[in-house]
Order: structure tokens, then C-alpha cells, then sequence
């Protein structure tokens, strides 16, 4: 996860660290709303008359605090220290050369690096992959480490470096400490950027670890722990991804451990989990069918998690091999839409999942079950707008920097109930029903010269999140 600035980024561990945090909303310098911030660099004057500039200030007349804001937030349980670099210059100073590009669900082996990364490279698509080999691993990581322009950032399981890295906003339970950090590995990679005879189409990232504390979740019990004292009013989860390390059997006897351990979060606070990239198809069903989509409350994912769930739940589009594109609006409807609900909140099924937040590179949707979450319409045009600004690393959109790219028409559905839409960037969210279903849509301003591609995942839901407000009495 990244560190983004001062206090506040230190704190978003969020959807990372096995910690909890104190949130105090009416302090501007507060943990959470500066966290949820972007970074405060000075933007440069919009071009007059613009679409992207009409849709920025349309977003900021949208863009209201909810009535009923989170005060205390607790977070975790995955947590380690990023190191983020260049993935083509890495490579070259690992001395492997460009080939095709080829998928590898585990790493083993410096050359299964060398193809993942351009593969996915070549797609413009973010991944992350465990690497199997311990020593290997940490051969690269120590280059990695030392490499000229490497940044470290934060993204549990807190050891010295990490903890030496945290604000003292952020309350780290002494049961999180260990003697040594979890490295992750960041290789970052520019629009059109080569490897070989690949380009990338879009800038992005391709994370790779060799993590087992984080595998394992060994924090998750010690952070449900925290929470009786904490009394959060808001829990957010990330790290089941990272179980993909680990054995099959080890995977069926910790998922069972961790749908026990959220059961025991205090009824009535709701649970955000955000999912990130898997390959294990098994894994994914699990945590589907076995009770965990039902334990939370609310999801946050992107187009490639979305359309690996329907694959290994057998959801609707499942046949699609991979994403064509820009995913098809109504595509990605469908999917939000059977997945609230065949495992969302009924009068006939015991569930508390009522949200959906969808990312992708030129457009978000959130997707809620009616009756349960108000605010809706100014979180997911805050968090598109975050993606602009974290992106650029600007306070605000600067239009001369971002492009719209999201379809200015589209159907909101492929199933046939779908009606034919069309973007005003004067009124950039556009809403629809469908069954008891509320869809928001809003474009992404999407940044033409990123400055950062890690976190902006975690921005972007943190951020739609801090917008949100649900109903009380549910």
C-alpha cells in the first residue's frame, strides 16, 4: 500500500495495516481526511470551456459530505513496506532479456518475473503475483532496494521499518509488532514504455512478494481483538489475496478462521473488504460461497477482480477470457448487479453486503442494494476524481493534464434489460435501477502523465468511502 503524504498517508494503511486508527473529522489535520486528501501540490490553470474542465466543476458542485460522518475507522489486516521502482530498469540490472510475455498464476523463477511482467505489461493491466522462492526473492529485493530512484512506501504485520514509517496517528496494537517486514516488490512501468517488442498502453503496476505473514492473516485475530476496545464505527479489510501463497489446505482451514473472526466484529458496523488481483479460481469461489461476501458489507474492486469473480463463481460474462478494451459498461452491470443480488442483502438471504464500488481505469460505478446508503452520488465522484489527482499528484484536476476517455454512450445493460445512455460532463454521474439495485456511473478524468500508479485503488474506495453514508438502522 502506499504512504502518500504526512500523517495521513502513514494512516491508509488503510486497506493494509493490521492497526487500528482514531478519526476525528472535524480536525482538518485529522488522520482519515487527510489521508482521503490529495496530494497538496499546486495545479495549473484549466483550459476554458474544455470537457474535462466542465466535468471537474460539475464534480465539485456534486461533491457533498455526507450528514452522518465515520469517526473512528479500523483497518487492516495486510500490511508491508513497498518498494517501488522502475520494472524495465529492474529487470535490466537482473540481466533478463525481453521475450514474448507470458501469465504465470506463482512465480519461481527470475524468467517467470520476466514473463509475467510483460505480459501484463503489454496489456497496460496491474497484476500481483506471489514469488515462490525465498532466496530469490530476496536476491532481488536487496537490488531492488539499493536501486537509484527506488522509493519506499507503506502499504498487519508491522516490523521496525515499517513501524519507524507510521505516524503517531496511527495505533499499532503491540501484538502487530514482529522482528521483521514484509517487502513487496513495485515494479512500476510509463505509457508507452517498452520491454522488447511490447508496449504498454496505459502506465501501471505489477506487484510481486514473497510474503507469508501477510499469507497466513496472522493478524487478523489480534485486530478483531482491538476492536471491543476501539468501538470503531466503520472496519475495513483487505489481504485475502495474499492467501494465494499459501497451501490449499492451509487456504480452506484459514478462510474458515477468518469468516469466524468477522462474525465476531459487533453487529451493526459495517465491514468494507477490498479485493485485489488473484489467480486461484478455487480460492475465489470460496470466498464467495463460504460465507464471506455475506459476512461485509461493502466491496471495492476493479475490472480484473470483477470479471476473475464471475469466472470462478460462474456469474454471468463468465465466458469472456479477458476484458477487450475498456469494459463494457453494461457487462460490468451485470456482474455488480448478480453479485448483490445472489449474494447481497434480501428479505430471503442472511446477508449484510448492500455495495459495490467498481473501478476502472475510465469510469467507476457504485452499485447498492436500495434502502441501505446514502450519499452515493458524491462517492463515486469523489473517487474518480481522487484517481485524477493521486495520478497527477495535484490538490485538484488540472484539465491540461487528464483526458476523458469513458464512453460517452453505453448500455446499462447486456441482458437485455438494458437502456441506452449518453455522458453530459456537465452532468457527469449518471443513475439507474434495475430490481431493487441502485447504479451510479461517473467518467475518470484519467491523467496523461502519471506521476504514480500504487494506492490509487485504495484512493479511490478510500475515498468514495469517506463520501458514503449508511442508514443507521441497518
Amino acid at each position: 500500500m502506499a504512504l502518500w503524504r504526512g500523517s495521513a498517508y502513514a494512516g491508509f494503511l488503510a486497506l493494509a495495516v493490521g492497526c487500528v486508527f482514531l478519526l476525528e473529522p472535524q480536525l482538518p489535520s485529522s488522520a482519515l481526511r487527510s489521508l482521503w486528501s490529495s496530494l497538496q501540490l499546486g495545479p495549473a490553470l484549466p483550459g476554458p470551456g474544455s470537457p474535462e474542465r466542465r466535468l471537474a466543476a460539475a464534480w465539485d458542485a456534486l461533491i457533498v459530505r455526507p450528514a452522518r460522518r465515520w469517526r473512528r475507522v479500523a483497518v487492516g489486516v495486510n500490511a508491508c513496506v513497498d518498494v517501488v521502482l522502475s520494472g524495465v530498469k529492474l529487470l535490466q540490472a537482473l540481466g533478463l532479456n525481453p521475450g514474448n510475455g507470458k501469465d504465470h498464476s506463482i512465480l519461481h523463477t527470475k524468467n517467470d518475473l520476466e514473463e509475467a511482467f510483460g505480459h501484463f505489461l503489454g496489456k497496460g493491466a496491474a497484476a500481483e503475483r506471489f514469488f515462490s522462492d525465498k532466496d530469490a526473492f530476496s536476491d532481488i529485493a536487496q537490488i531492488a532496494s539499493e536501486f537509484p530512484g527506488a522509493q519506499v512506501l507503506l502499504c498487519g504485520p508491522v516490523g521496525p521499518k515499517l513501524h519507524e514509517l507510521l505516524d503517531d496517528n496511527v495505533f499499532v496494537p503491540p501484538e502487530s509488532l514482529q522482528e521483521v517486514d514484509e517487502f513487496h516488490l513495485i515494479l512500476e512501468y510509463q505509457v508507452e514504455e517498452q520491454w522488447g517488442q511490447l508496449t504498454a498502453p496505459h502506465a501501471n503496476r505489477f506487484i510481486f512478494s514473497h510474503d507469508l505473514s501477510n499469507g497466513a492473516m496472522n493478524m487478523l485475530e489480534v485486530f478483531v481483538s482491538s476492536l471491543e476496545e476501539f468501538q470503531p464505527d466503520l472496519v475495513v479489510l483487505s489481504g485475502l489475496h495474499m492467501m494465494e501463497g499459501q497451501s490449499k489446505e492451509l487456504q480452506r482451514k484459514r478462510l474458515l478462521e477468518v469468516v469466524a473472526s468477522i462474525s465476531d466484529i459487533p453487529a451493526g458496523v459495517p465491514i468494507h473488504l477490498e479485493l485485489a488481483s488473484m489467480t486461484n479460481r478455487e480460492l475465489m469461489s470460496s470466498i464467495v460461497h463460504q460465507q464471506v461476501f455475506p459476512a461485509v458489507t461493502s466491496l471495492g474492486l476493479n475490472e480484473q477482480e470483477l470479471l476473475f469473480l464471475s469466472q470462478s463463481a460462474s456469474g454471468p460474462h463468465s465466458s469472456l477470457s479477458s476484458w477487450n478494451g475498456v469494459p463494457d459498461v453494461g457487462v460490468v452491470s451485470d456482474i455488480l448487479f448478480w453479485i448483490l443480488k445472489e449474494h447481497g442483502k434480501s428479505e430471503i438471504r442472511a446477508s449484510d453486503l448492500t455495495r459495490i464500488h467498481f473501478h476502472t481505469l475510465v469510469y467507476h460505478i457504485l452499485a447498492t442494494v436500495d434502502g441501505h446508503w446514502a450519499n452515493q452520488l458524491a462517492a463515486v465522484a469523489a473517487g474518480a476524481r481522487v484517481a485524477g489527482t493521486q495520478a497527477c499528484a495535484t490538490e485538484t484536476i488540472d484539465s491540461s493534464r487528464v483526458s476523458l476517455k469513458a464512453p460517452r454512450e453505453f448500455l446499462t445493460s447486456r441482458s437485455g434489460a438494458g437502456a441506452r445512455v449518453t455522458v453530459n460532463p456537465d452532468e457527469p454521474v449518471v443513475s439507474w435501477h434495475r430490481e431493487g439495485v441502485s447504479f451510479h456511473f461517473t467518467p475518470v478524468l484519467v491523467c496523461t502523465d502519471p506521476v504514480r500508479t500504487v494506492g490509487l485503488g485504495d484512493a479511490i474506495s478510500a475515498e468514495g468511502l469517506f463520501y458514503s453514508e449508511v442508514h443507521p438502522h441497518h
